[in-house]
């Protein structure tokens, strides 16, 4: 029921469920429960976070999910690897989490381009390292995309052709969440 759903979100989640809360969406049923549910969804990332207790839980779940794809391969995996995808849709949704008390508008569903475009612009990240970034995420998805549509098993690639795009994400990395992933 929402008011279960609004209990477990408020009293509950772990700050992985509300990292992903931060992309969930109502995208079909009844109209008066997705009304319902953006509301609670809402009221639940613009809350204040102690900030210190956020960046240990997002590098911890970042940890984890590295520990769970390992990658021998010598190649860059641009969605798992340090400085890849993962490390993009982890900042933003820190970047949420951390700000949307002050700046609602970065709880809405806008996806990860226009989420750092916001942050920017509301002074919370330096508006070239968001530039560097977006353009970091756009051709990590590129080259994603390209690769699973070539029948890959993993989206690798040799690193240097993504270096100066992972150590664009690497260096906001560092500057929000300080310890590398």
């Amino acid at each position: 029921s929402l008011p279960a759903f609004r209990q477990y979100q408020e009293e509950n989640a772990w700050t992985w469920e509300h990292q992903a809360l931060t992309r969930a969406r109502y995208c079909a049923g009844d109209p008066a429960v997705g009304e319902a549910f953006e509301a609670i969804r809402r009221d639940v990332l613009c809350r204040p976070r102690d900030l210190d207790a956020l960046r240990a839980d997002v590098l911890s779940m970042r940890r984890k999910m590295l520990d769970a794809h390992p990658n021998r391969s010598g190649l860059f995996d641009v969605k798992h690897d340090p400085g890849g995808l993962i490390d993009v849709e982890f900042m933003v949704q820190f970047l949420v989490l951390a700000h949307a008390h002050r700046h609602p508008e970065l709880a809405e569903n806008v996806g990860n381009l226009a989420l750092l475009g916001r942050a920017a612009a509301f002074g919370l990240i330096d508006a070239g390292e968001a530039t560097r970034v977006q353009e970091a995420y756009r051709t990590f998805r590129r080259l994603q995309h390209n690769l699973r549509m070539a029948g890959e098993p993993y989206a690798r690639v040799e690193a240097g052709q993504v270096a100066a795009h992972v150590e664009a994400v690497l260096h906001l990395w560092g500057r929000l969440l300080g310890n590398s992933p």
